[in-house]
């Protein structure tokens, strides 16, 4: 009688950790499906994609200063 609980407990006990395992997967899986939202389209005109967004402020002038960059 005691060898057959054995049996039960080492097979239960492998059991547990494939269902922990899958479960872990399939829990993921749900988690990361909300959080994908649908596409939008760009909101920026031609013009605002051209302009320029680089500026060569003070901060700039310093980085490049102390870092011995060429000017």
């Amino acid at each position: 009688m005691r060898d057959e609980k054995e049996k039960k407990v080492a097979v239960g006990r492998r059991d547990v950790l494939r269902k922990i395992g899958i479960g872990t997967l399939s829990a993921g899986a749900t988690l990361a499906t909300p959080l994908v939202g649908p596409a939008q389209a760009d909101s920026e005109t031609n013009d605002e994609k051209r302009k320029a967004r680089y500026t060569e402020s003070d901060h700039v002038k310093t980085y490049y200063r102390v870092n011995r960059y060429p000017s």
